[in-house]
């Protein structure tokens, strides 16, 4: 399987939980897939169609910090008249400060299935971000690479679907922003995954005596672990 392969590195992001609006703002420890097809687009520079579709990725960062103090302007309707100018008055609001958790110098090692945008990714048509605006990003690498099929690898810092999640015995549940559909108005798709921040080897997950033999992608330029290299989970963001 050929794919393309990108590395990217920044200082800070933060992926907010879409519920959360005032008071705190915690952050996902991985990116959200909705995250990711957000930067698809700002690479190529135009919605791109999300059908077949398909990405993996591996995404680590070196420290935490959850007091973070940020400011948020609640703006409503109003009427009335500026003061001093007699111009009328549509909006009036509020600073609301609150606390936002921040993930420093993220690392994102992106497979996508689309070899043929490795000269987009090269030059990307609008400024590339990770979460927030200012979270912006430096690709180091991009290339691409032919995956290897195995019944044996490695999983470790990446997102699960949640059924395979549920046979590592470990990771977080999360239910995480799979699609914002532009077309529609932002209308948001949700589906739930496994955040698997620890190492398991594919011979540990959980198996039933009916289940068919398993065969993975690997990245071959990863590192060895014990004979295993890391695999790759693709993964789409419709159905």
């Amino acid at each position: 399987m050929r794919v393309l392969k990108v590395i990217a590195e920044g200082l800070t992001t933060s992926f907010r939980y879409p519920h959360f609006m005032q008071g705190v703002q915690p952050t996902f420890d991985m990116p959200p897939p909705a995250t990711i097809y957000g930067l698809i687009c700002s690479v190529i520079g135009k919605w791109v169609t999300p059908v077949d579709l398909q990405f993996a990725y591996h995404f680590t960062f070196n420290a935490k910090k959850e007091n973070e103090i940020e400011h948020t302007h609640i703006l409503s309707g109003s009427s009335g008249k500026l003061k001093n100018s007699g111009l009328p008055k549509v909006l009036e609001g509020n600073i609301n400060p609150f606390k936002r958790h921040l993930l420093f110098f993220p690392r994102l090692m992106l497979y996508l299935n689309r070899p043929e945008w490795e000269a987009a990714f090269k030059s990307p048509r609008y400024a590339v971000a990770l979460g927030r605006s200012q979270d912006l990003l430096t690709f180091t690498r991009v290339s691409t690479l032919t995956l290897e099929r195995t019944d044996h690898a490695y999983l470790e810092a990446t997102l699960l679907p949640y059924e395979l999640g549920l046979r590592a015995s470990r990771g977080v549940a999360v239910l995480m922003p799979r699609f914002l559909d532009y077309v529609r108005n932002r209308q948001p798709a949700f589906a739930r995954y496994i955040m698997l921040t620890s190492r398991i080897r594919t011979a540990e997950l959980l198996r039933f005596a009916s289940d068919p033999a398993q065969q993975y992608w690997i990245d071959p330029e990863s590192a060895d672990a014990n004979g295993d290299k890391l695999g790759l989970v693709f993964q789409s963001f419709v159905d």
